[in-house]
């Protein structure tokens, strides 16, 4: 019988994991495969993570983008022909969301942001176990550089949540300049009295530097010249990082976040009107493009890229309210909501030599698959916690095998607290969305709009209707019960393993 991703059945892990796809003959191929190059090598893989902010699923090359949207990117393209597109990886629909995710294992209701903390307000990271942590327990050597935005309390900064060394900012890019800029804040600028109250306010106006356990230290403090520097400056900071690493016989994770492409983009004076499209998000996109290929060649050069596994998104769907400053995505609304414009994001992963090029697939991949595959990579699945359930699912197989197939049957949408929709195979069913009608926002999507609830659930066939115009669950009820189920059993995973709010949609902090 061969394998369908609705009709196949899935496998239970343990009471407190995500149920997974058993692909008996992948999974052996694969763990051979990991084995024969641990044993040809004498170490575990090194793992780098660049993480995008606010790029669109549509902004790369490899994604129909690229040149045709005005601004080329030929190092991830080269990267993406060199490994394994992904074409529905998704991440929250928000960035602190998604980056606590992608560090947990586990989605918002669980390690407890549902949103993005502002302007001093504390973070939630206190009391989960992240991947970084784990994986220094594994004998990795583990490097945050750039946003990290998933707090500002000490107990939530990288340096103590198992990073041996953070240089960055905590938090996000237009916190530090908005108020700054008089095209955006003339009320502020212009006033004496309330630039010093936004002075006053409770943030970090600087990047830092923390090493593990200590207090970060102020670097500069992030005026708007200083803000086009930042992505030079962390590209600089990891690319030293690599020559150094390169010279020890330890496996490493480098976790590289880039200020670009968030809301106000002021690229490197070098980039400026650099794209075809001469506007300053296509500028910036052109910058991270040439920041990728700059830490790929560091591996190359360093003999490294052999022992790497690459894997680079972007946080969440395009902010469309800041538009023209704003992403590109072919899909249904953007950031802030469980459309798929929101959530779907470019996932590409390669390793020379361990990945077979030229794939693509549309496996679903989510951001909490990352933990699990991580520590598997890493000889450390055995460390996982038990004491609380994780949503991802290993998915070392899917990249390691030819042709492989995804180890996860649904994807779960949350949009904060509310349960928003399902995935399995190429059918959404939406329970609950955000709205993208032009009366509500200024431009459709981003963060303005409604909640709403739907009496009837919607279905929608994402392959003949990836914009999520055309319900047709009427016509369809035969698949209902493989969608209850995936909700059912997801839902009712929250009875023995509580949800958490840290950072709640509509609490102040």
């Amino acid at each position: 019988m061969g394998f369908d991703p609705i009709a196949t059945p899935t496998v239970p892990v343990a009471e407190h994991r995500e149920p997974v796809f058993d692909h008996v003959e992948q999974n052996a191929a694969a763990a051979q495969r990991l084995a024969d190059h641990v044993a040809r090598t004498g170490r575990r893989p090194n793992i780098l993570v660049v993480l995008m902010d606010d790029v669109g699923w549509g902004d790369f090359g490899c994604y129909g983008g690229g040149i045709a949207v005005g601004a080329p990117t030929p190092n991830i393209d080269r990267l993406a022909r060199n490994g394994l597109l992904l074409t529905s990886c998704y991440s929250e629909p928000t960035c602190s969301p998604s980056r606590a995710t992608l560090l947990t294992g586990r989605y918002p209701m669980r390690h407890g942001l549902q949103r993005p903390p502002m302007y001093g307000e504390p973070g939630g990271l206190q009391g989960e176990v992240t991947v970084a942590e784990l994986l220094s327990d594994a004998g990795y050597v583990t490097q945050c550089v750039g946003k990290w935005h998933v707090g500002e309390n000490p107990e939530s900064q990288p340096q103590n949540v198992g990073f041996d060394d953070f240089y960055g900012f905590l938090s996000v890019s237009d916190m530090y300049t908005e108020w700054r800029d008089p095209y955006f804040f003339p009320e502020i600028v212009y006033s004496e009295e309330r630039t010093r109250w936004i002075e006053n306010q409770p943030f970090n106006k600087c990047f830092v530097h923390a090493t593990r356990g200590g207090e970060p230290e102020e670097v500069e403090e992030v005026t708007i010249p200083v803000l086009s520097t930042l992505d030079e400056k962390w590209c600089a900071y990891s690319e030293d990082f690599l020559h150094r690493i390169g010279e020890q016989d330890k496996p490493w994770f480098l976790y590289h976040n880039t200020r670009g492409a968030h809301f106000d983009n002021y690229p490197l004076e070098k980039y400026l009107g650099s794209s075809p499209a001469r506007h300053p998000y296509k500028d910036t996109i052109v910058e991270l493009d040439a920041i990728v290929g700059r830490l790929v060649a560091v591996l190359e050069e360093t003999g490294q890229l052999d022992d790497t596994l690459i894997f680079v998104s972007s946080d969440n769907g395009p902010e469309m309210e800041t538009w023209p400053d704003a992403a590109y995505t072919p899909f249904r609304c953007a950031k802030g909501s469980t459309w798929e414009g929101g959530v779907r994001v470019p996932g590409i992963f390669s390793w020379r030599g361990m990945i077979e090029g030229g794939q693509a697939s549309d496996g679903l991949f989510n951001f909490t698959d990352l933990f699990p595959t991580f520590l598997a990579l890493a000889g450390a699945e055995d460390s996982i916690p038990e004491d609380r359930f994780i949503d991802g699912v290993d998915q070392t197989s899917f990249l390691l095998t030819a042709d492989g197939l995804s180890n996860r049957k649904f994807h779960h949408y949350w949009l904060g607290t509310v349960f928003s929709a399902v995935r399995v195979g190429e059918y959404k069913m939406m329970l609950a969305s955000t709205s993208d009608d032009d009366r509500d926002v200024v431009n459709p999507g981003g963060l303005t709009g409604v909640t709403q609830t739907y009496t009837y659930a919607r279905l929608y066939n994402l392959y003949l209707d990836p914009k999520e115009t055309h319900s047709y669950m009427i016509r369809k009820l035969a698949y209902l019960s493989a969608m209850q189920e995936g909700v059912r059993d997801h839902v009712m995973s929250f009875a023995k393993y509580p949800p958490k709010s840290i950072v709640g949609m509509n609490a102040p902090g």
